[in-house]
């Protein structure tokens, strides 16, 4: 009996003890970044996994709020770079205990970008300043295509030089030991130095008679100065870029240029040939239609100055009065043809002009016998090199009767007297029959002055 009173008590001392056993506290929480980079402002969730936990005390250095005793204290935010501590502290009413503390590291905003400064030019060699404006990094690496130095892991590598022209890219690399960023941009260095020109002969000089202008035309790369030099002109010296000279000695000339872009100088010469002036312009293979083929595309109205034919609807008020010479012809037959003045239309079918020019013409130089003229020759006329043939004749217009002709004398030469005093001869050389696209073609030589 004593043996069974005695078992019986220790089990209720067992019993008893069991339940004054204390729970343990095991800490632990979880947190998640809304932004990934870490950078300012961040904001966290932090999330309880504390096992045995009754009571919570949560602390968060540099955070928004600072403290919570909840079990989950939702958002925290952090606003100023730094690694800060968060803790968490949780008890139970067994008065057991447990902590955990963690360190994070919230980074200032990473902006990437730098500026590119060219330093007197973009010739080649060409320097620029390389300045680097980002933030939030602590690593930089620089690559320069073609440049010297090629790469740099300074924060402002500086100066870099580039020598061959064209495009480089010059790209920055930058990362806070977490995130990396990178930025590319272009520079472009000029072309190599190169001096070079053309020439353009002004429109009544283009055979190369003096006095003859030029305009020369620089077709130099990457030039900021040039200096010409021309032989035999009015103008022996210049420094405008495109300049125009008057040449008054015959020969073959030299042209320098000489190009500079401070860094480079290049030269480089050209020659043209001059000839004495024979005051003679010979103009070749003109086109002048009949009465029909004036209306249909082959003009019989012809500018000496601007070498220009001109149909019946081609002529207006601005191109009349520089009209010199009217062919007309009857028909395709070439039966009745002559060369008339722009003020003397009433002869034939054409509109008569507002402001016409006074032409003088020996249409037919076989019936003229007036006393001491003689005929221009077809001869004569391919052999005439200057003016002086033409200047030796006096040139009136003949009798109305005696203006026409027909085709049957081929080439035929008919002289004329400009308004201006010029004199000249026409060759027909051709009468080309194309029914009412019909017309002649003639070879003019004319006095320049």
């Amino acid at each position: 009996m004593k043996k069974i009173i005695y078992i019986f008590s220790l089990l209720l001392l067992l019993m008893g003890c069991a339940k004054e056993q204390a729970v343990p506290v095991v800490v632990d929480f979880e947190y998640e970044v809304f932004n990934e980079d870490y950078s300012i402002p961040v904001q966290m969730v932090f999330s309880n996994r504390t096992v045995g936990g009754e009571e919570y005390e949560w602390k968060f250095e540099g955070g928004v709020p600072s403290r919570s005793v909840n079990r989950n204290p939702g958002v925290v935010q952090f606003d100023t770079k730094g690694v800060y501590t968060i803790e968490l502290f949780s008890t139970n009413q067994d008065g057991e205990s447990d902590s955990k503390k963690i360190e994070i590291q919230i980074d200032a905003p990473v902006i990437i970008d730098f500026e590119v400064t060219n330093l007197v030019d973009t010739f080649s060699p060409a320097v620029y300043q390389i300045s680097n404006v980002s933030s939030g990094a602590n690593s930089y690496k620089w690559t320069f295509e073609g440049g010297i130095p090629a790469t740099s892991t300074q924060e402002n590598p500086g100066e870099v030089s580039f020598e061959e022209p064209g495009e480089h890219i010059i790209r920055l690399e930058i990362g806070n030991g977490r995130e990396s960023y990178d930025l590319e941009k272009t520079i472009t260095v000029a072309p190599f130095l190169v001096a070079d020109f053309e020439y353009t002969v002004a429109f009544e000089d283009d055979d190369f008679q003096i006095p003859a202008k030029i305009q020369f035309e620089n077709k130099s790369i990457s030039g900021t100065s040039y200096q010409w030099n021309f032989q035999g002109a009015s103008t022996t010296l210049s420094t405008e870029e495109n300049p125009e000279i008057i040449f008054t000695q015959t020969g073959t000339k030299t042209i320098n240029l000489t190009v500079s872009n401070g860094k480079e100088t290049k030269t480089i010469s050209k020659q043209i040939t001059f000839f004495a002036n024979t005051n003679l312009r010979e103009l070749t293979d003109i086109k002048l239609g009949i009465n029909t083929a004036n209306n249909a595309g082959v003009g019989s109205f012809y500018n000496i100055k601007d070498r220009l034919v001109y149909t019946d609807q081609e002529v207006t008020s601005e191109n009349e009065p520089f009209i010199d010479i009217v062919f007309y012809g009857l028909n395709q037959s070439f039966g009745e043809n002559f060369f008339t003045s722009p003020n003397d239309l009433s002869e034939t079918t054409f509109t008569a002009f507002d402001n016409p020019k006074h032409t003088i013409f020996i249409n037919s130089q076989e019936l003229d016998n007036r006393l001491g003229f003689t005929p221009i020759t077809v001869s004569q006329f391919d052999s005439m090199i200057n003016d002086a043939l033409l200047e030796s004749k006096v040139i009136e217009k003949t009798a109305p009767g005696s203006q026409a002709f027909d085709d049957m004398i081929v080439p035929r030469i008919v002289l004329f007297q400009t308004q201006e005093g010029k004199k000249g001869a026409i060759k027909i050389k051709q009468y080309v029959e194309d029914g009412q696209n019909s017309y002649v073609l003639v070879d003019i030589k004319v006095q320049k002055e």
